[in-house]
């Protein structure tokens, strides 16, 4: 279960009661998630408005001083008609409030369900659905990606040799080669904005093949929109342990963006090398926690070969071609 702090029923409802939704009919602690602690919230409803909400208590890795730009982008993006859910403000408009010194929120429920094995038609969706958060211009906020190259190099320096060879004795060879090539030539001047950065299957919320909304922002920053299309064509486009490609989803998910946005050529050149960048991204993260997370944590880490299986195949030049204009 991930919550990690105990909130009693009075300290709910007082807590609740804060903001103009009714009253606390109940909170069920929600299973998923690994940095926070997340309740279902059920209340009388307020003016025919909705009764369903997610509460969020920021654990650990947010900081409380990011909450402004994470929160107030989901009001921009859904004021604009993007798939995303609405903070809801407290009644003296504050976007999040504070109990036992940690940050907590309360945002829209949006009715849906993650899917493990997507199909065409639900990866074009979420194509036009990435696309239409690029295209949401005018954010005024901005932060920077902590979780750039700077930052893979830093999380793979502290895994040492050592250690990634006891997560695979290749995985060293493969981390040094591909950081000196990703360094080199890593791209600039592509188009800029907010991204998601982290959008996974369990990101998305989907009714049937329609995108019910895009969640946990928690990674969003200002980077190049081409580097988002390309962790989400990691993400959706393979096997959960990288061992297979699917050329369908990735042809949906890569024509449903392009549907909405067209990517620019200088972009689509650039792809292979954005697509070998997502993969170590999530390499580094992968194989930090897989060596750093104890043993007694709640959370089990995953398997950073799965990413080095999807790099193998990005950098393959048999697959120079996968994201040329069909």
């Amino acid at each position: 279960m991930a919550v990690y702090t105990d909130i009693g029923a009075e300290a709910m409802a007082r807590i609740i009661a804060a903001f103009d939704v009714g009253a606390l009919v109940s909170a069920k602690g929600i299973a998923e998630g690994v940095s926070n602690s997340n309740w279902l919230i059920e209340t009388e409803g307020k003016d025919s408005g909705p009764s369903r909400f997610i509460l969020t208590m920021y654990e650990s890795r947010v900081d409380v001083d990011d909450l402004p730009f994470f929160l107030g982008l989901l009001d921009h993006l859904a004021a604009r008609g993007c798939p995303v859910p609405r903070t809801i403000h407290d009644r003296e408009n504050r976007a999040f409030r504070t109990y036992g010194g940690k940050a907590l929120a309360l945002i829209e429920f949006l009715p849906g369900v993650s899917v493990s094995e997507p199909t065409p038609g639900q990866a074009r969706a979420v194509g036009a659905a990435l696309a239409s958060i690029h295209l949401a211009a005018g954010f005024p906020a901005s932060r920077a990606n902590g979780m750039d190259l700077a930052a893979w190099r830093r999380l793979l320096g502290d895994c040492g040799e050592d250690g990634l060879a006891a997560i695979h004795p290749e995985l060293g060879r493969i981390v040094t080669a591909e950081l000196a090539l990703l360094s080199a030539r890593w791209p600039a001047g592509l188009p800029r904005g907010v991204i998601h950065a982290d959008l996974f299957p369990d990101n998305v919320l989907m009714r049937g093949e329609d995108v019910a909304g895009l969640i946990d922002f928690y990674f969003a920053c200002n980077d190049l929109l081409a580097y988002d299309v390309a962790v989400t064509h990691a993400a959706w486009c393979f096997s959960g342990d990288g061992a297979r490609f699917d050329p369908a989803l990735s042809r949906a998910l890569l024509g449903g963006y392009e549907n909405v946005r067209p990517l620019a050529d200088a972009e689509r050149r650039e792809l292979p090398v954005l697509a070998r960048g997502a993969a170590m991204r999530f390499i580094a993260t992968r194989a930090y926690d897989w060596l750093h997370t104890p043993s007694d944590a709640l959370v089990t880490p995953k398997d950073p070969m799965a990413f080095a299986r999807r790099l193998a195949f990005y950098a393959d030049p048999a697959n120079a071609g996968l994201f040329e204009l069909r």
